[in-house]
């Protein structure tokens, strides 16, 4: 449905055909560490240089940046402007630099950002001229580190031309909100020649409205124009409401959050923002069985949100990780007495419209948080956010106590509407005790504590939801979530280097886009339509002794090849939702046990064959697969736009000859793009595997893989072919259409 918001009688597209908003992704040269463009390289937008490089121990970013290189690089492209482009006013929108960019134009300085974050606008009208035009893009990741987590570096977001008349509307001055289900706000700016503003103000009744919910995700659009010019706004009418009695609402309905975090990058494409990539991304959350996400710790790409419109994720939109005392020597504390003010508009102004976004968070875990000047700051960025949302979503920040002082807190968690607890869920009942109408949600837990999380979240009103750390495995932070066998480096990512551990295994699905099973107990707690799941826990010396750390499960896989093990125990888990479950080897009984926490686990020795588990009328097997004998793959999407831009998401599997997965395969395989497209990533969930992703040829880990083609400008065929030796050459088709 779309609705009409009439600034004038008329409404006209563009004068002559010029599209009002035109992808500058393509055509570029990239310099790193050299500005002379002789020497340049050409690429296209996305771009991420770190991750087209190898790893390295000695990076400066070290372990938080993924051990890649970081440094400078110079950007620069022609655009040749037509007559038609006279007297139109002429702006460049970036969606992300990371960081500290300028951006010249025919040699002029015409803006830029220093938070690798925000997006950013420029007017570009008194720089251009009709014909041949240079723009220079300067990035400076050089100084480091400056990010707690994998950065990327480069232009790794769109660049759009906005094209207007002179007078316009003010793209990110436009609010739409819902104060109930029956009633929409719309309101705007328009920009004329001299930089004046006039508001526009529009209220529309909508009879029988459709309201967004992560069940029914439906979207509205609204229709902008002053005659010359026009703007199209995506929307959803939905309400929100809480209270320590009856808990987070939405539509007037009671909602826990069963959510996760997730930081910016797209795995093995680094920070490359891709919108194919970001919609992915958000798909794969919400296949997990997650209804809400928190974008640690900074905001993400448009893509993303649009995303989680769509699928229908609720999320935290969350502006910095630190404050005025540094995590590390060039981070945001740097920037914050100049910048915050800019920052937050970047991010509630671009995002507001979004009816995914319930909740904005201002900060996390901050250092300073244990000196009275931080309630002023929460209060002053809490205050701002309020005075540009219509919407009046709640404030929050994610608050964490690494000693026993947390009750000192309490008037820097009265700033808030509802509190982050990062790991303190814990203090729920006596916070509650204390404080009556403090809304909490944690907002980052271990993965280990789910049942816990699950139970305590579902048994007080005031408990709105749980954010587990993380959705996804993720470049940086290079060993959180990690397990590894006794002689390895011990300990956890900040005592020490972790090398080559480069990315977290925290997530609840790893680098390839594969659940882990950990994602299939989490969605049986929260969710009433997981079916029954059998996993088998990784025998205790069957590589080596195993040993765990804070973020970490037991590594756990859909695994019955154990070689070696023959006639020692290994522990089998069936996540069930029924009281009982019984296990069979080759049709023959087990045994039968009781669910525990939705758990039943069993042990016996170890013997080849078949698993079947059975509990009210669902069953489910796991077979010892044979010796790798084929190569499998299975593309997310088969046809492709012919822009360059569009990405298909192949996984890689080594089968036996009955078609099952090889758990212990590590095949080396070799990627080959032909046709209309190419080949940009290849990897997989292994964070200690040194090879880099940008090369054509990478092993299997526990029987798969993952590559990335990116489609060309012309439609037609790709054909990606993936070789191993001793197996046949296997090869997908995908087609590249112009529609």
């Amino acid at each position: 449905m779309t609705l009409l918001c009439l600034l004038a009688l008329s409404m006209t597209t563009n004068a002559k055909g010029i599209n009002r908003k035109q992808l500058l992704n393509d055509g570029w040269q990239f310099c790193l560490n050299d500005s002379n463009f002789s020497k340049s390289q050409a690429v296209t937008l996305p771009h991420d240089w770190s991750v087209l490089q190898h790893f390295d121990r000695n990076a400066p970013a070290e372990a938080a940046g993924a051990y890649l290189p970081t440094g400078r690089g110079w950007y620069r492209k022609e655009l040749t402007l037509s007559k038609d482009y006279q007297n139109k006013r002429l702006r460049l929108y970036f969606e992300g630099i990371y960081m500290n960019s300028h951006v010249y134009v025919n040699g002029r300085l015409a803006g830029g950002w220093p938070y690798g974050y925000s997006s950013f606008w420029m007017d570009v009208t008194p720089y251009v001229r009709i014909g041949k035009n240079e723009i220079v893009v300067s990035v400076d990741n050089s100084q480091q580190k400056n990010c707690r987590w994998y950065s990327g570096s480069g232009i790794y977001r769109n660049v759009w031309l906005v094209t207007t008349p002179m007078t316009y509307i003010d793209d990110w001055s436009v609010s739409v909100a819902t104060p109930d289900t029956h009633t929409v706000q719309i309101t705007a700016d328009v920009v004329d020649a001299d930089g004046k503003r006039t508001p526009l103000q529009r209220t529309i009744h909508v009879e029988q409205p459709r309201l967004w919910s992560p069940a029914n995700p439906y979207l509205y659009e609204a229709e902008l124009t002053n005659g010359e010019d026009k703007l199209t706004v995506s929307y959803g009418i939905r309400t929100i409401s809480y209270d320590a009695e009856h808990g987070f609402l939405l539509n007037g309905q009671p909602l826990k959050l069963n959510g996760a975090c997730v930081h910016h990058d797209n795995g093995i494409l680094g920070a490359a923002s891709y919108d194919a990539a970001e919609y992915r991304k958000a798909k794969l959350m919400k296949e997990a069985g997650f209804n809400a996400v928190r974008t640690s710790h900074n905001p993400p790409s448009e893509a993303f949100l649009r995303a989680c419109d769509q699928v229908g994720l609720l999320v935290i939109d969350e502006a910095f990780d630190g404050w005025h005392e540094q995590k590390n020597a060039h981070d945001y504390h740097e920037l914050i007495d100049a910048w915050w003010q800019r920052d937050l508009d970047a991010m509630v102004l671009r995002d507001r419209n979004h009816p995914s976004i319930f909740c904005w968070s201002t900060g996390n875990e901050v250092i300073e948080r244990k000196k009275i000047e931080i309630v002023k700051t929460a209060h002053l960025m809490a205050e701002y956010i309020r005075n540009i949302d219509a919407q009046k979503r709640p404030i929050t920040s994610a608050l964490a106590a690494w000693d026993s002082d947390w009750d000192i807190y309490d008037p820097l968690a009265a700033e808030h509407d509802i509190v982050g607890y990062n790991y303190m869920m814990f203090k729920a009942e006596s916070d509650h005790e204390r404080v009556p109408q403090r809304m909490m949600m944690q907002t980052e837990s271990y993965p280990r504590d789910a049942w816990q999380n699950y139970e305590r979240t579902m048994a007080h009103s005031y408990i709105i939801g749980d954010f587990v750390w993380t959705g996804l495995d993720y470049l940086g932070e290079s060993g959180i979530g990690r397990w590894y066998y006794e002689g390895d480096v011990p300990g956890e990512s900040w005592e020490r280097p972790l090398y080559p551990w480069h990315a977290a295994y925290c997530g609840d699905v790893d680098l390839t886009g594969l659940r882990k099973p950990i994602s299939h107990y989490r969605s049986l707690l929260w969710n009433g339509n997981e079916p029954i799941y059998m996993a088998v826990r990784e025998p205790d010396g069957w590589k080596g002794k195993v040993k765990t750390s804070m973020w970490s499960t037991w590594p756990t896989y859909e695994s019955w090849n154990w070689p070696g093990w023959e006639g020692k125990d290994v522990e089998v888990e069936v996540y069930s939702n029924q009281p009982t479950v019984r296990l069979y080897l080759n049709d023959q009984l087990v045994g039968e046990q009781p669910t525990k926490q939705k758990m039943a686990t069993f042990k016996l020795p170890y013997t080849a064959g078949m698993l079947r588990a059975e509990a009210g009328g669902q069953k489910t097997t796991l077979s010892t697969a044979n010796a790798p004998a084929a190569i499998r793959l299975t593309a997310d999407r088969t046809q492709l736009k012919a822009n360059g831009q569009d990405l298909s998401f192949v996984t890689v599997e080594v089968v036996d000859a009955e078609g099952r997965v090889v758990p212990i395969a590590d095949n080396q395989l070799t990627f080959k793009v032909e046709g209309t497209g190419t080949l940009i990533a290849a990897g997989n969930a292994d964070i200690k595997d040194e090879d880099p992703y940008f090369d054509a040829t990478h092993h299997a880990w526990r029987g798969r893989a993952l590559c990335v083609v990116r489609s060309s400008q012309k439609p037609g065929n790709i054909r990606l072919t993936v070789t191993s030796a001793s197996l046949k050459p296997t090869t997908i088709t995908l087609k590249t259409t112009e529609k």
